[in-house]
């Protein structure tokens, strides 16, 4: 059943727009801002006043198990959707008493995602190498790219929680995985103190030899997977909105915000593909073996 009323945690660029996209889905959006802004000036607050059958929290990252906790504790009991990374650190599979928890990898849902697995078709993957960059410079303008939370450590920030929809949708796509390993760290380049280029190799269930690289620093702007099976390369053009199958291009239409709108839509009702908690927990397992391996510069293994 789609909610009729939403409430929203947090209203930084991301809380902002998941509040409006469910307000042009039809939801009435209460919202919550520690900071001004907001309808409510807390979780408590909001859910007595709005009574929501739908949550999104979309606070900083290290305050997502906090803000969880905090709902559950007013007795709501609808939907909820983590915004990503689920948490800034692993942490134990917790029991809410919400219908369902999602987690906002919304890359589930692009056309040229849907392309790509079609595509695969089952077949034996070979090799793949996911790629994304952009200048931190760039995501939120007018604002000083220093002081928002994707620079702090604190606040959950650095690319590997950043970028993990790679992680999410290649551990959908080809995981588990066995082990990883992994270079890179903070190049000072951007002035920031967290990790802002990392590549890892990952060996995985469904591909052997899974190359990533993520950073902070591309001018262009890239987000694309390349696979090769037995005899075709296969390339997901996440920007571009295409799919290039042995040089042949495929383009797809994707406006800006529909991958959102059928998020939220799945998330409402718990339905496939959306990310579970166990899968979002699985990412944030694999986050910190990459660290790990970063550290100590070995294999690191479940």
């Amino acid at each position: 059943m789609t909610s009729k009323t939403a409430v929203v945690i947090g209203l930084g660029s991301i809380g902002t727009r998941h509040a409006r996209i469910l307000r042009e889905l039809g939801l009435a959006v209460a919202t919550v801002s520690r900071r001004e802004g907001g309808d409510y000036g807390s979780i408590a607050q909001a859910v007595a006043a709005a009574n929501p059958d739908y949550a999104v929290i979309a606070s900083e990252t290290a305050r997502h198990a906090g803000d969880l906790q905090e709902l559950a504790q007013t007795g709501f009991r609808g939907a909820v959707l983590v915004e990503k990374p689920l948490f800034a650190t692993p942490a134990a599979p917790a029991k809410y008493p919400f219908a369902h928890v999602s987690v906002g990898y919304n890359l589930r849902f692009h056309p040229v995602m849907k392309a790509l697995i079609d595509t695969l078709g089952g077949r034996e993957v070979i090799t793949v190498a996911a790629y994304v960059g952009q200048d931190i410079r760039d995501w939120r303008p007018g604002r000083d790219h220093r002081t928002t939370a994707s620079a702090t450590t604190n606040a959950g920030g650095g690319v590997l929680r950043d970028l993990s929809h790679e992680l999410d949708y290649l551990l959908w796509l080809f995981g588990p995985w066995h082990r990883v390993a992994a270079l890179g760290g903070a190049s000072g380049a951007r002035d920031i103190d967290v990790d802002d280029h990392l590549d890892l190799l990952i060996d995985m269930q469904r591909a052997p030899s899974v190359h990533v690289h993520m950073d902070y620093l591309d001018r262009l702007g890239i987000r694309r997977i390349r696979v090769n099976v037995d005899e075709d390369t296969i390339e997901a053009d996440l920007v571009g909105s295409r799919l290039i199958v042995n040089g042949k291009a495929t383009d797809f239409a994707s406006e800006r915000d529909q991958s959102y709108r059928d998020m939220h839509l799945a998330a409402m009702r718990g339905a496939s593909p959306v990310c579970s908690l166990p899968e979002a927990l699985g990412v944030m397992h694999l986050i910190d073996a990459s660290e790990r391996a970063l550290r100590s510069k070995t294999w690191v293994s479940p």
